[in-house]
């Protein structure tokens, strides 16, 4: 399979979602199916679908378990990632309690935090740990990935230390721009950002609804 870009590795997770309650039914779904339920076209669908193999039968649709399998695969989440939560605040507690992470492959193996009345707390079964021992930690605990939740003052510290830990990772909830190595991949969810961008499309709609 050729490397998908990342915009249809975007769409692969909204068919994914779609496809989560269809393939317990065990049978098959056609691709007009999947293009109603994630709000893109028949066609994008099929042409990011065919990047994954020969799935489907012209006039057969998919099997809704092998597609979501396949498509498990062309994202990576068809094995266990272990992750480290850094910055226990209300975020990241709302976070641990969200537990379509572990059915996605996601196991948060340790929490961080720098404020000393947190540490030693448990949280979801796991102790917050002193945030001086982040470096150590993240390499004993095995960790590949990274949640940062920490204020934006803290974040590029905490990413500098992960980075040399040897994580492949990190998911950034601090509202700041961070600089890595460019073998860890960084993925930013800035909610202000969402929110500008929520506004402009109301305000001036869509023009590719399909998003390329």
């Amino acid at each position: 399979m050729d490397r998908l870009p990342r915009v249809a590795a975007h769409r692969l997770s909204l068919y994914l979602r779609a496809l989560a309650g269809w393939a317990d039914d065990g049978g098959r779904v056609s691709s007009g199916r999947i293009a109603a339920a994630c709000g893109v076209t028949d066609a994008q669908v099929r042409r990011d679908l065919a990047a994954l193999g020969n799935l489907g039968q012209r006039g057969a649709g998919y099997d809704a378990r092998e597609l979501a399998a396949a498509i498990r695969a062309a994202l990576g989440i068809d094995r266990r990632w272990r992750a480290v939560l850094v910055g226990v605040g209300n975020l990241a507690r709302a976070l641990l309690r969200y537990r379509g992470f572990r059915a996605q492959g996601f196991e948060i193996v340790g929490l961080f935090d720098a404020d000393p009345g947190k540490v030693g707390q448990r949280v979801e079964g796991l102790a917050v740990e002193p945030a001086d021992r982040l470096g150590p930690r993240a390499a004993e605990l095995g960790a590949e990935i990274a949640v940062l939740a920490v204020p934006a003052e803290a974040a590029q510290g905490a990413a500098d230390v992960l980075a040399a830990a040897g994580v492949r990772g990190v998911l950034n909830f601090a509202p700041v721009l961070l600089k890595l190595p460019p073998r860890v991949k960084l993925v930013t969810v800035d909610l202000a950002i969402q929110l500008e961008q929520l506004a402009f499309l109301i305000q001036h709609g869509d023009p590719d609804p399909d998003g390329g």
